[in-house]
């Protein structure tokens, strides 16, 4: 499978997700704020097109996909 943009940020933003979600479950209630701040920073990176993650993917090599350039 070859890894480009696109799927490194899916993936580090699932990855992400459930991290929060687990330590919302097991640690505090108020790691749902870290969620919430995931959500939100997908939703205006699909009007925007800025995405911190996706530089720093891009910093590290990986290929361009077709949502961040």
């Amino acid at each position: 499978m070859n890894m480009n943009l696109d799927r490194a940020v899916m993936a580090f933003a699932g990855t992400m997700i459930l991290i929060s979600l687990a330590l919302t479950h097991f640690v505090s209630p108020w790691w749902w704020v870290f969620t919430a701040f995931i959500g939100l920073n997908l939703v205006q990176a699909s009007f925007t097109g800025f995405c911190p993650a996706a530089i720093l993917f891009k910093k590290m090599g990986v290929g361009g996909g077709c949502a961040f350039k």
